[in-house]
């Protein structure tokens, strides 16, 4: 899972750093243009339902290779590449687990932390980001993988002084592999731009 260093970019990154890897979740915010929806615009899109066992594939340590936007949201389509690792631990009798990421490029060194919390009753995952600045957990993202591969997860948030749905999505695509990543729209997710993508091989 993997992190992003602001809190829109450590969900991967905004809370990872997507950790974001799994994650989600890092990214140094740019200066938003002028304008900013109401959050009755940001209705949370349905995602599929969870199991307790949705982050089964992830438990271990994995080679995290990862890019991320630098400046989100600003037209801009710089990257920066990054490599290192995750590690992911069940807790709570496998009901939770823990993720931490730890990558480094030339653009620095990303570390973030995801808590993966489920929901019995609602059925849902809430994915919780932390970073080694920020010292407190950001608002969580909530889905779930609905039986399959493929996990969506979503949250609204606030990045450099505009509202944004965030999207993060985490993916099983073999025994030894994973993918993640994590998107904002600014216009109620009518569109959406990436800004965070790792890819985890397993160690």
């Amino acid at each position: 899972m993997h992190l992003l260093p602001s809190r829109s970019t450590l969900r991967g990154v905004v809370g990872l750093l997507a950790i974001a890897s799994a994650c989600a979740v890092c990214a140094p915010p740019s200066a938003a243009r002028a304008g900013t929806l109401p959050d009755s615009a940001l209705a949370i899109p349905a995602t599929p339902a969870g199991s307790p066992h949705d982050f089964d594939f992830e438990h271990g340590q994995w080679h995290t290779t990862l890019r991320r936007r630098l400046r989100p949201l600003s037209g801009s389509d710089v990257w920066a590449d990054y490599a290192g690792t995750t590690i992911v631990r069940p807790v709570l009798g496998g009901r939770a687990n823990l993720a931490e990421l730890d990558v480094s490029g030339a653009e620095g060194r990303l570390q973030g932390l995801s808590l993966r919390l489920f929901d019995l009753k609602q059925k849902r995952w809430t994915l919780n980001f932390s970073n080694p600045t920020s010292g407190t957990l950001a608002a969580p993202m909530t889905g779930g993988f609905g039986g399959g591969p493929r996990g969506v997860f979503y949250s609204a948030e606030e990045f450099n002084g505009r509202r944004v749905l965030v999207r993060f999505v985490i993916e099983s695509t073999s025994a030894d592999n994973c993918r993640f990543e994590q998107a904002f729209s600014a216009d109620g997710g009518a569109t959406w731009e990436i800004n965070w993508i790792a890819v985890d091989t397993r160690s």
